[in-house]
């Protein structure tokens, strides 16, 4: 018996496409002008609240989200297939929680030390690394639900 199959056989695309839509428009009200954005950008020491003309590129800001959402959401989707072909009752608590581990487990602390040896403190890194523990969790159990 196989007890990891990342293949593609079974997953439902639509599913996760739904799954990253919910994650894309989440990470857009996370860092929306009324909620984290102006603390995050004070906290990475950009008073003014807006990046410069050499950050400020949309294609690459935007183009690289959607990129790095997608690649998340189909690599939460062919884990949550694996697990699912080898357990007839996995469902959606269970694919939050596959969501959740990544999320928080592999997500958040993965990238601490790159923030605290930066220099940009925990603010930074909890404002940035939260989302995507929120939207793994809610895009596994959509994923869970659907496939």
């Amino acid at each position: 018996m196989k007890y990891f199959d990342m293949t593609f056989s079974g997953i439902n695309l639509l599913g996760v496409l739904l799954a990253f839509i919910v994650s894309f428009a989440s990470g857009g009200l996370w860092f929306g002008p009324k909620t984290f954005y102006p603390v995050w950008m004070k906290e990475k020491g950009i008073e003014s609240g807006v990046l410069s003309a050499k950050q400020n590129k949309p294609v690459i800001l935007f183009g690289g989200t959607i990129v790095g959402v997608l690649i998340q959401t189909l690599t939460v989707g062919l884990i949550i297939n694996s697990l699912q072909k080898g357990h007839s009752n996995f469902g959606i608590v269970d694919g939050a929680g596959v969501g959740f581990a990544l999320g928080v487990g592999i997500g958040m602390f993965a990238s601490l030390s790159h923030r605290l040896f930066s220099g940009e403190g925990i603010k930074v890194w909890l404002i940035e690394t939260a989302n995507d523990a929120i939207n793994l969790t809610i895009a596994g159990a959509i994923i869970a639900f659907m496939n």
